[in-house]
């Protein structure tokens, strides 16, 4: 990391409870040559991987529905949102992690995947780097119902809509989880449903 516009930089921990959370202090030096000292919390939960599944033939979406606390605290009624098929990295890469979390949460097992995008989810906070990915699901590729890994307390609801319809969602305000507005309008510029 050098930045020649970043010195005395220090931090100090705030929280390793689930995630890290740090609090740094550093001097930044401004377009117009002054240095200010500046302030920030930033929450390091790592990277992840997300995934819009599709079926051509069908012309319908994997997405997942599932409780999410923090936009429950923020104006989302019961807090349930409708996303994509996504996990954190633990110990393997990007692709690796979509096709587990994928057999995981949904219950297919893909077997070849395509990067379409990596992106920052909120660089004003979070350190955490999204990898986008699209996959071509078929029927014969369900190997369970999903639903999560009970050990990790998850919850998730398979949903299997035609792709006009997740569209229609998705200009309603039904469907508000970025990596999911991303990765759906992903689909319809490239025309991966016709």
């Amino acid at each position: 990391m050098a930045n020649n516009h970043v010195k005395n930089m220090e931090s100090s921990l705030l929280s390793d409870n689930y995630y890290i959370l740090k609090k740094f202090s550093f001097d930044f030096l401004m377009s117009n040559g002054e240095w200010v000292n500046q302030m920030r919390e930033v929450y390091d939960r790592g990277d992840g991987a997300g995934i819009l599944l599709y079926n051509k033939e069908k012309k319908t979406v994997v997405l997942t529905k599932q409780f999410r606390m923090p936009t429950y605290l923020n104006e989302n009624k019961d807090g349930m949102l409708v996303e994509i098929c996504a996990g954190m990295l633990d110990k393997d890469n990007p692709e690796q992690c979509v096709i587990r979390e994928t057999e995981e949460e949904v219950g297919y097992r893909l077997k070849e995947v395509k990067k379409v995008y990596e992106a920052y989810s909120s660089p004003g906070v979070m350190t955490e780097k999204m990898h986008f990915f699209i996959g071509e699901y078929t029927d014969d590729m369900k190997v369970s119902d999903g639903g999560g890994v009970e050990d990790e307390h998850e919850d998730i609801e398979v949903l299997e809509i035609p792709f006009e319809e997740a569209v229609r969602m998705l200009n309603h305000g039904e469907i508000v989880d970025t990596r999911t507005i991303v990765l759906l309008q992903y689909a319809q510029i490239h025309k991966l449903i016709e």
